[in-house]
Formats: C-alpha cells, structure tokens, sequence
C-alpha cells in the first residue's frame, strides 16, 4: 500500500510512520523539516519496503503540488499536518496569525487532494484520513481560531465523502482529543484524559482499518463534550467566564 502522510517529522505523523512501516507499505513522508524526516527514514528504512520523503512547506501550495504530481498515485493519505496558536494565546490575533494557521489546516489539506484525488479516481479506490479535533465540537475562548479551522476542515471532509462515496473514495475524519505532541507541549495547563502518541496513533489505526467514517476519542471526553453542549447557552457562558 502507497501512504502518503503529511507534517511527518514529528507527533503525531511521525509515529503514524513508525506504525504502518512495513515490507508491504511504501511510506511517502511530507513536511518542511528535512533532518528530521531523514532521521525517521534512517529509523524506519529496514523494515519498510519504501521511503520517499517529500521535503516541503505545506504553505506553499504551488511547490507542494509540483512535489506531489511527481509522487504517482497513493492507496491512502493521511492529512495530519496542523498547528495551533496555543492556549495561552489569549489576545486577539493577528490577521497574518489567523491566515497562517488557515493556510497550514484548511487549505493545504485541499491543495494536496486536488491534486490527489484525481489519481484515486482514476484507479477507482483510495483512502483519506482527516486529522480533526475534539475542540471541532466546543470552542474554548483560547482556542477560537483552531477549533474554527478544524470544523471547517470538518465540514469539508463531509462534503468529500459524499461526493465521492460511490467512486471507491474512503473518507475517514477523526476527531482526537489531547495527545502529547509538539503541539500540547505549548499548552501549560492539566489536559484531561492526555493520551501518549503511540497508543493514540493506535486507536485511529484501528478505526482505519474498520473503514469508519467518523471516530471521536477517547470516548469519556467526546460523550462530557455532548454533554455539556446541551445545557442552557447562560450556564456554558458562567462556566468559560470562570475558567
């Protein structure tokens, strides 16, 4: 199986890496940290059967594209690259913050399935994996920009499996909530049911391999989430203005 896999230098996409290298899996690893993917590839290369790394600014879309039209046709592609401003970020954003981060959530994920997403088509299968998050269904003050990033990128995915669902397209979003990553480092403050980045790339495998369209985890946060949505708007507004 062809996986490309973007921001795999580290967390998250990188332990993504580490989990499907195999004799059967050629790994196509993106991102814009070159020494790091090179220290991956020189960990994972003997028990893979291919690495290619693609070694690129997912912000710069014309680049990212040219890379991409190079690569061939991918069974999966696991768009996972993303960054967030931080919780203590608690002024307002700059216009240049608020584009950057959209650049690097929203549109990138587009820019590389535009290109993408024909070659499935052509071949009549393939999977994607959209990296959401929790904070997609409840936007913390502090986080207003992400979580608004990640239900776009939510709201896109959408459209994406319907679209595409009787073309051989797989869509699969996943929403995770904390994982220890590069960046939760920047978060200084108790994050509830924090999960190790080997066990949480575990999880979304499985949900993977089950072909399911949506998984949300771990299941206590997602269900106290739904929970806490259904009181009055007054009760939620005391609750942030406390916190």
């Amino acid at each position: 199986m062809k996986i490309l896999i973007t921001g795999a230098s580290s967390g998250i996409g990188a332990e993504f890496a580490r989990q499907y290298a195999s004799l059967d899996n050629e790994l196509f690893l993106l991102a814009r940290r070159e020494e790091k993917l090179q220290k991956l590839k020189n960990e994972l290369q003997n028990r893979c059967k291919n690495i290619t790394l693609i070694v690129v600014d997912v912000r710069d879309f014309e680049t990212l594209q040219q890379k991409l039209r190079k690569q061939g046709s991918f069974d999966m592609v696991i768009l996972n690259a993303g960054i967030s401003l931080g919780h203590s970020h608690t002024g307002i954003p700059t216009i240049a913050e608020f584009k950057n981060l959209y650049d690097i959530n929203v549109l990138s994920q587009h820019a590389v399935l535009e290109v993408v997403l024909p070659k499935m088509l052509s071949q009549k299968r393939g999977t994607v994996v959209f990296i959401s998050s929790l904070s997609s269904l409840f936007t913390m003050p502090t986080a207003k920009i992400y979580a608004s990033s990640k239900r776009a990128l939510n709201a896109y995915a959408e459209g994406i499996r319907y679209k595409y669902a009787s073309d051989g397209i797989k869509v699969i979003t996943i929403l995770p909530g904390f994982i220890k990553s590069e960046l939760t480092d920047k978060n200084d403050f108790h994050m509830p049911f924090l999960l190790e980045t080997d066990e949480a790339v575990k999880q979304m495998r499985k949900t993977i391999a089950k072909g399911k369209e949506f998984y949300a985890f771990p299941l206590r946060f997602y269900f106290l989430i739904r929970f806490f949505k259904l009181f009055p708007s007054f009760i939620i507004k005391k609750v942030m203005r406390s916190i």
